[in-house]
């Protein structure tokens, strides 16, 4: 597409049908047969956001409540439409049982989190409002009424559709103990004396024993007895094995180990404990036994000013948010309710913290289902490729070094489809092996077990190079993992630095410093994601892999500002939050606008994970009321209300959901021609531009330029992973018109990869 074709675009519906027109495509796409379908109705979700009416002849300033999405009723909303993919029967089915998993288990991180933070909030009485005007007491009230249908709903998903259809399609039987045969619940009885009797521990509750502490998202039982002597009544509680699934097809197959396609018969964990609960209580008699589970608050409050010792801090945060409030009871739906009650008055709960679930307790288990190996029902294999710059660069040993392919230009990398251990991991070996490379320099927000990356650094540390790692022990759910890496890259001998007082460090980058004739020169790695080899596999992130000098030297300005005291820090290139980037970003839009008044061509594109920034808004806004064409491609939440008459008319946007997390963030902008586009860590949220340290990089190169902009324009064009959103919340998934191809945006880029690659 050509920047005179970008100019003419007016609206969504052009940008689609100009990139279905667009040669690639045409080309991903050849050989395919088109077969005209009947229109199929539109597929929507539940909305859980219920904005303001706004008035057809209103005049509200930019800032009005009621112009914005409550951002945590648009949280919800994302998680239903993670929903709708284990509802999809276009999904593979194990997926479809992921996704379940994927979605009870981000409700587990928001209760946490969100609700947890909220009930923190009107505890202490803040009288803050959201961007939509309402307090933390009516926010908690709104989602409890969107919690619990979700809640129900992905429980009915698993219960009446998947289960029986793993079953029938997949032969993956999760039984009951009733349906147990005989010889089977003899071999069950000897397996649980045997194995699981011993590591049971049943916790009492009289006066001499106070109600247990319940470890957080831990599966327990509430078991309930009489004493058969004295007919006292009395309360255990009972922690539940990690292990979730027993395979009765191990047990009764005697040392055969069945084929990947043979009949399963799993029996869940808690059904075993159950039926043999008796025997943890001799000379009583169990009454009931029912599983529950708890959610603790994960928004602890911490004083990083009055800290003295960063990791001491964190150390102590990791201790309090272990006993910290209990925000979220769910029980199973059979428990009586004088046993509920019991539960909710030890837990100092309200009733609208407890959910009654009517089936499997702790979706999160069926993460163990969908990981079955049973191809047929999975998504085909995809392995990434290795750039064909990177491997097909030349014969000569000079040639294949790195460092001698970059110096030849820039290289951008699109993960997965992109091999990281191809690219950014390769880059980290060669660094550390390199005798000519001095000093390496890293960000570290969240890395993977037995990381190549951990090793690379460690190695160049032991082989004398300087190495100095910023590690993030703020990263919410991975602080203990990178206490433990830091201390690792430590005595190693790195240098390790634990992030910045008041500011999480978000940024992705590396700075490789090379001795080269004489000279220094730098090279770097700036992207969207994390240090993280299983997550590059499973996230859409952008990398780029560069020696040129000025984003060097900004790279070595970022590093000092990290490691040292250099708060006044400047930069050349780079965008670096919170003290540069929201003031150039503002400055593109407005430029957009002034653009927009002179020529007609304002445009803005940007993908992200999120936004929320009430002054980016705004200014969004104002750009929309200018006549500049804006879409954004946010997979997550959004406060900005698109489509709405008279403010943000030239506003669209679309989620992109599917096999792969959408996790790249990608800004272009028009500029009358000359385009300018930025790939990097930060979202348009507050806490982004605010109270984190993020990097955004422009990429210059006119084909990488190019093929940044193509990328948004395929991600404008999908009909089959993409939901488009209206004025009042509502998403609504896209389908192909009759006699359309289907355009799957992640499938159009594996395609892409692999040809760019042959």
């Amino acid at each position: 597409m050509t920047n005179e074709q970008i100019k003419a675009e007016t609206s969504q519906a052009q940008v689609r049908e100009q990139t279905r027109k667009n040669g690639v495509i045409d080309e991903v796409l050849t050989g395919e047969t088109v077969v005209p379908v009947a229109p199929k109705p539109p597929v929507t979700v539940p909305r859980a956001v219920n904005p303001s009416v706004v008035p057809a002849d209103a005049d509200l300033a930019l800032s009005d409540p009621a112009l914005y999405f409550n951002k945590e009723l648009s949280w919800i909303d994302f998680n239903w439409r993670v929903l709708a993919l284990a509802m999809d029967e276009r999904t593979p089915l194990l997926e479809r049982v992921n996704f379940v998993a994927i979605t009870a288990n981000n409700l587990d991180e928001f209760v946490q989190k969100r609700v947890g933070g909220l009930k923190r909030q009107e505890a202490a009485g803040v009288r803050e409002l959201s961007l939509d005007g309402r307090t933390p007491a009516e926010q908690l009230a709104l989602l409890r009424g969107a919690i619990a249908p979700m809640h129900q709903r992905m429980t009915a998903v698993w219960e009446e559709t998947l289960k029986p259809l793993v079953a029938e399609k997949a032969h993956i039987h999760i039984v009951a103990y009733r349906e147990l045969d005989a010889s089977e619940r003899e071999m069950m009885a000897a397996y649980f004396r045997r194995q699981i009797y011993p590591i049971l521990t049943p916790l009492a509750v009289d006066p001499g024993h106070p109600f247990p502490f319940i470890s957080n998202l831990s599966l327990s039982l509430a078991i309930f007895m009489r004493h058969k002597r004295f007919g006292t009544t009395h309360f255990a509680r009972l922690k539940l094995p990690k292990d979730r699934w027993v395979n009765l097809t191990a047990f009764s197959s005697q040392g055969h180990v069945p084929s990947a396609d043979e009949p399963l018969r799993l029996l869940p964990m808690e059904e075993l404990i159950m039926a043999h609960i008796g025997e943890l209580f001799p000379g009583m008699e169990v009454t009931s036994a029912h599983p529950f589970r708890i959610t603790r608050n994960a928004d602890v409050w911490r004083d990083e000013e009055e800290a003295e010792d960063l990791l001491e801090m964190i150390s102590d945060e990791l201790r309090e948010r272990r006993f910290a409030k209990v925000v979220r009871l769910e029980v199973d739906c059979s428990m009586p309710e004088e046993n509920v009650r019991l539960l909710k008055r030890e837990l100092k709960l309200q009733p609208d913290d407890v959910y009654s679930v009517d089936g499997l307790l702790d979706l999160t288990g069926l993460f163990g289902i969908a990981g079955i190996q049973r191809p047929a029902f999975h998504y085909p294999r995809w392995e990434p490729v290795a750039p064909s710059r990177l491997s097909h660069e030349g014969e000569s040993e000079d040639n294949q070094n790195i460092f001698a392919i970059l110096r030849r230009g820039d290289l951008m990398v699109h993960h997965p489809y992109d091999a990281f251990s191809a690219s950014t991991e390769r880059l980290l070996a060669e660094a550390a092996a390199d005798p000519d490379v001095l000093a390496i320099k890293q960000t570290l927000y969240r890395t993977s077990a037995r990381s190549p990356i951990i090793q690379s650094l460690m190695q160049a540390a032991e082989r004398g190079k300087q190495v100095a790692v910023l590690v993030e022990v703020m990263a919410r759910f991975d602080e203990a993992n990178n206490i433990e890496w830091g201390q690792l890259l430590e005595n190693a001998g790195v240098h390790v630095t634990y992030g910045i007082v008041g500011l999480k460090t978000h940024t992705k980058a590396t700075l490789i410093i090379r001795r080269e004739r004489g000279d220094i020169r730098t090279y770097c790695h700036i992207g969207t994601g994390n240090y993280n080899s299983k997550t590059a596999r499973l996230y859409t992130d952008l990398g780029l892999l560069t020696c040129r000098p000025e984003l060097g030297d900004d790279l070595v300005n970022l590093f000092h500002f990290l490691t040292g005291y250099a708060p006044e820090q400047q930069y050349e290139k780079v965008l670096v939050a919170p003290k540069h980037m929201r003031d150039r970003f503002e400055r593109l839009i407005e430029q957009e606008i002034a653009h927009q008044d002179a020529y007609g061509t304002g445009r803005i594109i940007a993908k992200m994970n999120a936004l929320d920034d009430s002054k980016m808004i705004e200014l969004l806004y104002r750009a929309s009321q200018a006549g500049v064409q804006i879409d954004l491609i946010l997979r997550g939440h959004t406060t900005l209300r698109p489509g709405l008459p008279g403010y943000s008319d030239n506003i669209r946007i679309i989620s992109i959901l599917g096999r792969f997390l959408e996790h790249d963030r990608i800004f272009y902008f028009h500029n009358n021609g000359d385009p300018r586009t930025f790939i990097g860590s930060a979202d348009w949220r507050g806490r982004n531009l605010n109270s984190r340290v993020e990097l955004i990089t422009p990429v210059e190169d006119p084909a990488l330029q190019a093929e940044l902009i193509e990328i948004l324009e395929l991600a404008l064009s999908d009909n089959r992973l993409a939901w488009d959103v209206d004025s009042q919340g509502q998403y609504t998934l896209r389908m192909p018109a009759p006699g359309e191809p289907t355009r799957n945006f992640h499938e159009i880029l594996m395609q892409r990869a692999l040809a760019s690659a042959g």
